[in-house]
């Protein structure tokens, strides 16, 4: 845990060095305030909640997670400190999961940022705050799933653009699997059992049960369960590309 601890306030410091924190955060509030306000009509509801400001997280995610993963190893690899980095005194799991976690952090300070769309609303109306606080863990738990998808795809390249479109890629096929339109394609000809197992694996499914206020043990789970299993890929990757 200890080492654990010492990746993890390297890694986290060093996103505030570079402007590249505070490009990212700006982005990530000015399009979740743009899209809550412009797009999804959220004065003109009438109503006091942030359905809206939420409902669009994980298209936000879609684009901002992947850009902030792409480097967390396709850096270290094209740069090749990452042979400098493993003669540390430390475990392969050990790195993985502290430079995830660092990531997962600064991503848990973006979304905090956007506290102030929690006070407005309670400023403006009698909203359910223990739905918007179920929301908020919610999407913090499906940032670190799609965090740790293009953790693992970040190990496998060099490259940090090839890195941020197949990760994009990979979390909308896991956004959409539970969306009708799929599992519409899937039930002509597909056995009912598959079709359960694709849905299943929706983030959306997962997110927005949690949107409604009950953080059903299921959910946490499921991207619990999508985040371990990633991060062990993660460790074997690092492990098997650093003997090539």
């Amino acid at each position: 845990m200890r080492n654990i601890g010492l990746i993890f306030r390297r890694e986290f410091g060093a996103y505030f060095a570079t402007p590249l924190a505070y490009i990212f955060i700006v982005i990530f509030l000015v399009m979740a305030g743009t899209l809550t306000f412009f797009v999804g009509g959220f004065l003109a509801r009438d109503q006091a909640d942030l359905r809206p400001f939420f409902g669009f997280h994980p298209w936000l995610y879609l684009f901002l997670v992947p850009a902030l993963s792409m480097r967390l190893w396709a850096e270290d690899r094209r740069l090749g400190t990452i042979e400098l980095f493993l003669t540390l005194p430390i475990t392969m799991f050990e790195a993985v999961v502290g430079k995830f976690l660092a990531a997962w952090a600064f991503t848990g300070v973006a979304l905090a940022l956007t506290c102030p769309f929690w006070i407005s609303v309670n400023y403006l109306g009698n909203p359910d705050n223990g739905v918007i606080f179920a929301s908020y863990i919610g999407s913090y738990l499906m940032a670190g799933a799609y965090l740790a998808i293009g953790s693992l795809i970040s190990a496998m390249t060099k490259n940090q653009v090839i890195a941020f479109v197949v990760t994009a890629a990979v979390c909308f096929l896991f956004t959409v699997a539970g969306s009708p339109i799929l599992l519409n394609y899937f039930e002509n000809w597909a056995p009912g059992g598959l079709v359960e197992a694709i849905a299943n694996f929706g983030f959306l499914t997962h997110f927005d049960a949690i949107q409604r206020g009950v953080i059903d043990l299921r959910d946490v789970i499921f991207f619990g369960s999508a985040i371990v299993i990633a991060l062990i890929a993660n460790a074997f990757v690092i492990d098997w590309k650093k003997a090539e």
